[in-house]
């Protein structure tokens, strides 16, 4: 510390995340109504799950997260943006996605049993632009939430043309 002092520091180690900001032809977004027991509250979200396979490209987590949490693959994805969710406490890394050219996974070949919290998790479409606005006014409080949803408004200003590719390193 400055001053040659020391300090002690708790904090959560984290494998890392990502999410994916599901764009349709409509011009929506994907939102999930998850309940979270700390907050002890649902929350809208993004679909979203912890980087837990060794060596899974992180675009890859990204496809099976939207697959099991959602029921959708896409066939155009970029990456929308990086965080840490909370660097004072945590060192958790969220890539945030695009996903775009989205289909709905037949049930027939949908076979992800959800679990606990997942498993009366509604899946929405919101206008892009409302989002924004739930997102300005307090309705959505989920940070990869937010700042997907922010993100993609802004890249969606040029048709999302300036974006990373999904296989860009992390900085």
């Amino acid at each position: 510390m400055p001053g040659g002092e020391t300090a002690d520091r708790d904090y959560v180690k984290h494998p890392g995340s990502v999410a994916v900001a599901a764009i349709d032809d409509a011009g929506r977004v994907l939102l999930l109504r998850q309940y979270r027991h700390p907050v002890r509250s649902l929350l809208w979200e993004l679909p979203a799950g912890i980087r837990d396979v060794p060596g899974e490209p992180l675009v890859e987590c990204a496809a099976r997260e939207l697959a099991e949490e959602a029921g959708y693959r896409a066939a155009t994805w970029h990456t929308l943006v990086d965080l840490y969710t909370s660097p004072g406490m945590s060192d958790e890394r969220i890539r945030v996605f695009l996903a775009r050219d989205l289909e709905r996974i037949p049930d027939e070949e949908n076979t992800y049993v959800r679990h606990d919290e997942e498993i009366d998790m509604p899946v929405e479409w919101v206008p892009l632009d409302e989002a924004v606005e739930k997102a300005l006014a307090g309705m959505i409080h989920n940070s990869p939430a937010i700042a997907g949803i922010l993100a993609a408004y802004a890249a969606s200003s040029d048709d999302y043309k300036g974006l990373r590719a999904a296989s860009a390193p992390e900085a």
